[in-house]
């Protein structure tokens, strides 16, 4: 059975102050949180335990967890583990039958099976040729704002720009989506915090991390700014054949006489007048966010 971790222990710092009392995987987008929507896209897979990290507001996540079915809510405290960390922790705990990351704070609409199936093919073709390559696999896009990783000519990871490793080889963005073997996971050392680190190690033992780039142009969306809170709530809308136009007000609001929403976000606490027009923004408890 695949595990799948939801890395959703950030601090939200861009978001606050709505991230002062929800956890940024939690916050909603249309008609559900990223760590839903992310959850739901896993289960489409096929047969797999969920898990999700937690530290800010940790309890609200270990609820939501409990809720959706997950395995696992693992809460780091007093610190964050980074991404190495959380890893390493799932697999000394005993889970095996390889682990599959997601972010929770990215909106996106890749095909996961293809990407798990692609992983796992290019850790057979490492087995059967020795040389072991594929035991890591990345999820690329094109995002030329970015766009750090080097890949080189047959489809491994070359460095990371300012980084490490090579300069040459075509350029992508890590979407936040990878897939590790077991005998990977195995190989994340006590302590280890940044999984960059990591594969800087795995390509000097000759072992590079496959770079998958098959889905270069899906929908990729951090959500981790005011702007791209406001991107997954339009992309979230159009997938589900609604108007980008639609006024999203959360669910207990009251909203006074006369206000008009165009292409706005309202969330709990929002300051409204009456007969006020709002167009092209986020508002909630104590911010007004133009987007």
């Amino acid at each position: 059975m695949l595990n799948v971790l939801i890395l959703a222990a950030g601090l939200g710092t861009r978001l606050r102050p709505l991230t002062n009392e929800i956890p940024k995987p939690l916050v909603p987008v249309v008609d559900a949180s990223i760590l839903d929507l992310q959850a739901r896209k896993a289960r489409a897979i096929g047969n797999v335990r969920l898990h999700a990290n937690a530290h800010h507001l940790a309890e609200q996540i270990v609820r939501e967890g409990e809720r959706l079915g997950f395995e696992k809510v693992w809460v780091e405290t007093p610190e964050i583990l980074g991404t190495a960390g959380p890893l390493r922790r799932i697999y000394a705990a005993g889970y095996r039958g390889g682990l599959l990351i997601m972010n929770g704070d990215a909106y996106c609409n890749f095909d996961l099976k293809k990407f798990v199936a692609n992983a796992c093919a290019a850790y057979e073709a490492g087995k059967a040729d020795g040389s072991n390559r594929g035991e890591v696999a990345l999820l690329a896009v094109d995002f030329p704002k970015v766009n750090t990783f080097r890949v080189d000519a047959e489809g491994f990871l070359a460095g990371v720009a300012g980084r490490f490793g090579s300069d040459i080889g075509s350029a992508a963005t890590f979407s936040g989506i990878s897939w590790y073997s077991d005998e990977a996971l195995s190989r994340i050392r006590e302590g280890e915090f940044d999984i960059r680190e990591f594969w800087k190690q795995e390509i000097a033992a000759g072992r590079a991390p496959f770079v998958d780039t098959s889905q270069l142009h899906a929908t990729w969306i951090d959500m981790g700014s005011p702007e791209g809170l406001m991107a997954a709530v339009d992309a979230r809308l159009q997938e589900l054949g609604r108007s980008r136009d639609e006024a999203i007000v959360e669910s207990g609001v009251v909203l006074p006489a006369g206000v008009n929403i165009k292409h706005s976000v309202i969330y709990a606490g929002a300051e409204i007048a009456e007969g006020e027009t709002i167009e092209n923004e986020i508002r909630g408890k104590g911010f007004k966010w133009k987007v």
